[in-house]
């Protein structure tokens, strides 16, 4: 079997996109829901370019929105395959806003997405592996090595705490929260 490598900036990918009234929610803040739908894109975008087949969303880790984005700025989200599996990549994200008129740059968050690559049928389909070639990029595979221990870890102790959970532990473990039961 002949082995097929790719390297990161293969798959590096650049969206920018300006932010309009209709991305903006009540607050006139732009939609989490719209930049993540953004994410998406160029998740899938990165994940297509390294592995040269239909790919798919499976997981979004560690979204969280740090700086609003407003009307009017530019968004830029920059994207590369992180890391890679037998069929799943995992795609970081950095999205960085710029406001032309104040010439101020923040960054708004770096998300990361993991895409699994489909055959003709539908079945995950091996991908080619990664060449790091920078202290940089060993260094966000193995955060992304990290990050897949802990999700898998962190699933496993959920089923087994649903598993314990009962209506009268729940009285117990929840009279101290700001919630009550309502139970008929």
């Amino acid at each position: 079997m002949i082995r097929e490598y790719r390297s990161v900036k293969d798959s590096q990918t650049t969206l920018t996109e300006l932010m309009i009234p209709a991305y903006a929610n009540f607050g006139g803040k732009i939609h989490g829901g719209t930049l993540l739908s953004l994410m998406d894109k160029v998740a899938y975008v990165c994940a297509h370019k390294h592995a040269g087949k239909y790919c798919v969303t499976v997981a979004v880790n560690q979204v969280e929105f740090l700086e609003p984005v407003e009307v009017g700025e530019v968004v830029s989200m920059l994207g590369s395959v992180n890391y890679v599996g037998h069929s799943s990549m995992v795609v970081g994200i950095k999205v960085v806003s710029e406001n032309f008129q104040t010439q101020t740059v923040k960054h708004t968050n770096s998300s990361y997405f993991t895409m699994v690559a489909k055959d003709e049928s539908g079945k995950p389909s091996v991908v080619p592996e990664l060449v790091l070639e920078s202290e940089v990029e060993v260094r966000r595979f193995l955060k992304a090595m990290k990050m897949k221990e802990l999700r898998k870890g962190l699933n496993e102790e959920l089923r087994k705490a649903e598993l314990k959970w009962t209506l009268e532990s729940a009285y117990t473990l929840l009279k101290e929260e700001r919630c009550m039961f309502n139970i008929a």
